[in-house]
């Protein structure tokens, strides 16, 4: 027992180690550095383009549908993107669509300060800023395995996580008090100088970083079209990577949504303002940090495993407790439990993605993950919205967190073959590695 305890006292301090000594890594840091300042940015604007939504049309529907125009091109580019992944520079897509990101996001600030920013510029800009998220989403989760050694592989993209999650936390209370002060156009602005900042931590990483990665183009000269067939195939077929992937879809279609009709829930259930807003979607991000630290340095399949399922039948359960909130000092502590399940299941489904993957196949893989990650909160956000405007905001919410947990209990029945699955990839990508 004693052994036991100090191993558990160990742990803490042996996880923040390894952090230090990963961001110590200079091409790692500084990539980790220029992202935590671009998700920041990110959030920002997505709560403000939420509140704008609200403000300009007071309608759930209008909420889903800015909401799919933010995360849904990514339905339309990632297995694409995923191929160019693979194939080319993965920098080099990093560093173009950064630009272009910060021509939308300050085209966006002047439409507000010329006062001509409708629903349907937001919806435009919004549209355009999502198309290139979904661009550059494959590489950017590719490039993690191209910066740091495989070893350090599951810290890093915890500590993605935990920046992912930091960004929801400082991003939305940065919002907050920024449209309270300057109102929408001030929010757009950082986010526009957000976008220049990770531009410059990508032209400061070295180039051979990108070619460090798999290029299938020099292998065999194959076309962008087949390393998309082989890539689904390869997905479909894999016994672990499927039925993750498979439980990620019902996840985000059903469950990740109702983070989208916050700003419904804010106005119409609690009756609050901007302020209130922030609150809870800060709420998600606090809670969703403490979920990425205690990942971190979790790098067996079948623990992750066990940690994914576990968060996403936990993420159904908070998301059913939130919809009976009384009060808003009630709701907050149920979106903290939510947004630790949430980067659980997330984090979780992404690292055995890493692990388990084959390295020929991690853009294309990743950009399904990507995809889903993104256009299933999309979809279920216009389905949601449009059911919200007719039934309220309660109901659709408190169906689709019923559904996840439907979904995530009948994984249980093919869980052992699932993780044995998993633990096999892993062997054969370091085998590959090695070789």
């Amino acid at each position: 027992m004693a052994r036991a305890h100090h191993i558990g006292a160990m742990s803490q301090p042996s996880r923040l180690r390894q952090v230090i000594r990963v961001l110590g890594q200079r091409t790692y840091g500084t990539y980790a550095a220029g992202n935590a300042v671009s998700l920041i940015g990110t959030w920002m604007h997505r709560v403000a383009a939420g509140w704008l939504a609200w403000e300009l049309t007071h309608s759930a529907t209008w909420l889903g549908i800015v909401a799919f125009a933010d995360l849904f091109p990514t339905v339309v580019t990632a297995p694409l993107a995923g191929a160019a992944a693979d194939r080319w520079d993965r920098l080099r897509i990093l560093r173009v669509t950064a630009a272009v990101a910060l021509a939308l996001a300050a085209a966006l600030f002047f439409l507000s300060i010329g006062g001509v920013l409708g629903i349907f510029a937001l919806l435009s800009v919004t549209l355009g800023l999502g198309l290139v998220t979904g661009i550059a989403q494959p590489a950017r989760l590719a490039l993690i395995a191209s910066l740091v050694p495989r070893e350090d592989l599951t810290t890093a993209v915890a500590i993605n996580s935990i920046v992912f999650n930091l960004a929801r936390f400082v991003g939305p209370a940065l919002a907050g008090i920024s449209i309270v002060g300057g109102g929408v156009a001030l929010v757009f602005a950082i986010n526009a100088l957000s976008y220049a900042a990770f531009f410059l931590a990508l032209s400061r990483l070295p180039g051979e970083v990108a070619a460090q990665a798999p290029v299938r183009a020099k292998r065999d000269g194959g076309s962008l079209g087949d390393d998309l067939v082989e890539g689904l195939r390869y997905t479909l077929a894999h016994r672990g990577i499927a039925p993750l992937l498979g439980l990620l879809v019902i996840t985000n279609v059903c469950g990740r949504p109702f983070t989208e009709l916050l700003p419904g829930f804010a106005a119409q259930v609690f009756g609050t303002g901007a302020d209130g807003l922030a609150m809870m979607t800060s709420a998600i991000g606090l809670g969703a940090v403490f979920g990425a630290a205690w990942l971190i340095g979790q790098s067996a399949p079948r623990r992750l495993a066990a940690v994914t399922v576990l968060s996403t039948l936990g993420l159904a359960v908070a998301i059913a407790l939130f919809v009976e909130s009384p009060r808003l000092a009630f709701a907050l502590p149920v979106l903290a439990a939510a947004g630790a399940a949430m980067v659980g299941a997330g984090v979780g489904t992404q690292t055995l993605i890493q692990l388990s993957v084959a390295p020929a196949m991690r853009g294309r893989v990743l950009a399904l993950y990507g995809l889903i990650f993104r256009g299933g909160p999309a979809l279920g956000a216009l389905v949601m919205g449009a059911l919200a405007d007719r039934v309220g905001l309660d109901l659709p919410v408190g169906v689709g967190a019923g559904v996840v947990a439907v979904a995530t209990l009948g994984l249980f029945f093919r869980y052992r073959p699932f993780v044995a699955a998993l633990e096999a990839g892993r062997d054969d990508a370091a085998a590959e590695i090695r070789g």
